[in-house]
């Protein structure tokens, strides 16, 4: 008898949740190799004897090579389809992963972080054309809870590493481990992943111009992930300074915020689906500036780790939906527009926690907070922009 993993799938389960479940495969593996490697982070800085300036300049290397990537992913996604590119990023991703724990000088690790982050973010944009593929079978918004699965494999990740550091294993061999299971998996979810793209236009330039439409959700974006890149960066100081929390609460906040950015990935998707894109943005953007004014009024540990659950539910939902919306434009290739949206949110990434240095050198960490909290409400007001065909 020739048994095949497509007697387990078939005739039982739907061709559709056989692609979403691929899919989500791939998020994941994506998101376990990005947390793997952020375990990891002290150890190779102790391995390598980095300060922690020298180690912020070595981390710039990841970003340059993520944006360098932005507009050429977006076009060979459409040249040979998501399916290819997502397959062979994936792969590169956790083998890049590999090299990361090999460094053995500052000039090798910033040479693999640059190639991680020119990788990372291909079949970041890969894998969310595909996703736009499989929503466009379902007929209603699904995208959260892929991005839902890229945050679950962060808190495995994160555990794994708690792990292998407890148990005395390098970088190297964790990260060898990771690759295996990477490959293995990927070896499986790449058969069953969509085999052409919606709304493909192999015409695309390199770099394109968003449209109207395509901006206001690039801004709505970029709002929301000035928020995101706070909370990574600047919430344990926080709850260190202002809140005054004991050092085993310092990072109280972070993990508030991470639990709930999470459960709000598997839960947007229905709240989008019964009250419609603009309306889950407009509440979204709410959440995030009242958590954050919150935990500013109220700088005390209960009402701050609150407040940063409101700012995590907020955050959660508003670029799956925004890359959603872009994957449907009528004017640009699911992948060119996700590109083009992706560049303008990853800006305000970048923006956001140097943009609280700044302001908090020349006021106070709270007065930066009520800053970015300002930004959940630009989330709010320009979501009344933007166009549906609700």
């Amino acid at each position: 008898m020739n048994f095949t993993v497509s007697h387990l799938l078939s005739p039982r389960v739907s061709t559709r949740t056989i692609h979403r479940g691929a899919v989500g495969a791939l998020f994941f593996l994506q998101g376990l190799s990005f947390a793997s490697w952020a375990s990891r982070i002290p150890s190779i800085q102790q391995t390598l004897g980095l300060s922690d300036a020298e180690l912020g300049g070595v981390l710039l290397a990841l970003p340059a090579g993520l944006m360098l990537s932005l507009p050429i992913a977006g076009w060979l996604t459409t040249k040979i389809g998501s399916r290819k590119v997502a397959t062979l990023a994936v792969g590169l991703y956790a083998l890049t992963l590999l090299s990361l724990g090999f460094a053995q000088t500052t000039l090798q690790l910033m040479a693999c972080l640059f190639v991680f982050g020119l990788v990372g973010n291909m079949a970041n944009i890969a894998i969310n054309t595909q996703a736009v593929g499989v929503e466009a079978l379902y007929k209603r918004p699904i995208m959260a809870s892929f991005h839902g699965l890229w945050s679950l494999a962060g808190f495995a990740g994160a555990m794994l590493g708690a792990v292998m550091i407890g148990a005395g294993i390098v970088p190297y061999q964790h990260f060898a481990a990771v690759l295996f299971f990477a490959l293995a998996a990927l070896a499986v979810a790449s058969r069953y992943i969509l085999p052409e793209d919606a709304n493909t236009n192999s015409d695309q330039p390199i770099f394109a111009k968003p449209d109207k439409a395509l901006l206001i959700l690039g801004i709505i974006a970029f709002c929301a992930m000035i928020c995101e890149g706070a909370m990574f960066d600047w919430s344990g100081i926080y709850f260190k300074k202002v809140i005054l929390a004991e050092k085993a609460m310092v990072g109280a906040g972070y993990t508030a915020f991470m639990s709930t950015m999470a459960l709000g990935r598997f839960i947007a998707d229905w709240f989008a689906t019964r009250y419609g894109l603009k309306r889950t943005l407009q509440l979204s953007g709410v959440l995030i500036a009242s958590g954050l004014l919150t935990a500013v009024s109220f700088p005390y540990l209960g009402t701050a780790i609150v407040g940063f659950f409101l700012v995590g539910f907020g955050v959660s939902s508003v670029v799956p939906l925004v890359y959603s919306a872009a994957g449907k434009s009528t004017v640009l290739s699911p992948g060119v527009a996700l590109a083009a949206v992706s560049t303008i949110g990853f800006l305000g990434f970048l923006i956001g926690p140097p943009l609280i240095g700044f302001v908090a050198g020349a006021t106070s960490l709270r007065i930066s907070f009520v800053i970015i909290a300002g930004m959940g409400l630009c989330v709010a007001l320009m979501a009344g922009k933007v166009k549906t065909a609700e």
